[in-house]
């Protein structure tokens, strides 16, 4: 690691030219020297082929145009060109901190380790921070059975060793969304992740980005899982799936009943889970906020 390893940084955008530059440039400062920046355009129709002009002088950075073929393709494209024997990543609409690098490659001396991640902060659409506590609790080490129940990295902090690549294969084209939890699962069953307390990236929450539609999150994810533990049934246990279909359940139950204020398809989706697994205090809790919310 004294020698700094080559890191190549996949950035795959469409139509985010308002953001995109400031992301590169968070991207260049590091202090962390040898590094690349591979900016995939997925068929962007606004300002983004403009804006990356800025940066055409700057030999680290390569900025390809693509036809529009969708976020799994254009980050795959991005894992093909990448030249690095470890591969990062940045959302087209997020900042990295300056220091983020140097932080988390020391980590990678363990062989085991394929994977490592970090905290995140949070900022609107204006830049302006926001006060958000961390969702989930995070995990080190062989995290497969933690991570079958919840995808708890912060896609955008993460670093990856070529040899996952190699070994486990990019994303999933055939997946919309949810491509980050289905390659965690993957590269969980062969390698160690290891996670870095400290805040390395800003994750920007703005009306419209993809994140917002819950509906198809929690379509694709249970495609993952289904996909995913019928791919690795040694690994995951009967207790295990179970707990992992009830969160499942659950937790789009709770999705819903936020969003739209509604109470039958929660209630359905809530005793669902709870038949997968009556021991599972979040179902309970859940239901009796839907039922208290209804009252």
């Amino acid at each position: 690691m004294n020698d700094q390893a080559l890191v190549s940084v996949v950035i795959a955008t469409y139509n985010t030219a308002q953001y995109l530059p400031a992301a590169v440039a968070s991207v260049l400062d590091q202090t962390w020297n040898n590094l690349e920046v591979v900016v995939i355009d997925d068929g962007s129709e606004d300002e983004t082929e403009d804006r990356m002009a800025m940066f055409e002088h700057d030999e680290r950075v390569r900025y390809i145009r693509t036809e529009n073929r969708g976020q799994p393709k254009a980050k795959n494209r991005g894992l093909k060109e990448a030249r690095g024997e470890f591969i990062a990543f940045c959302d087209a609409d997020d900042l990295w901190i300056n220091n983020k690098l140097e932080v988390q490659m020391p980590k990678f001396e363990n062989p085991r380790v394929g994977v490592v991640y970090s905290e995140v902060s949070y900022i609107d659409q204006n830049t302006t921070p926001i006060e958000k506590e961390a969702p989930y609790t995070r995990y080190s080490g062989s995290v497969t059975d933690a991570l079958v129940i919840s995808n708890f990295i912060p896609f955008g902090t993460s670093v990856i060793r070529l040899k996952c690549l190699e070994q486990n294969g990019g994303f999933d084209e055939e997946l919309p969304m949810g491509i980050d939890w289905d390659l965690w699962l993957r590269y969980s069953v062969d390698w160690e992740f290891t996670y870095c307390p400290e805040v390395t990236y800003i994750y920007r929450i703005w009306p419209g980005q993809m994140s917002m539609n819950y509906r198809g999150r929690y379509d694709n994810a249970f495609r993952i899982l289904r996909k995913f533990i019928k791919a690795n049934p040694s690994r995951v246990s009967e207790r295990l799936a179970s707990r992992a279909w009830a969160d499942m359940y659950i937790g789009r139950g709770m999705a819903i009943a936020s969003a739209e204020k509604s109470i039958s398809e929660p209630l359905a989706d809530i005793c669902t889970g709870l038949k997968y697994d009556l021991s599972y205090m979040r179902g309970w809790k859940s239901l009796v906020k839907l039922l208290i919310r209804r009252i």
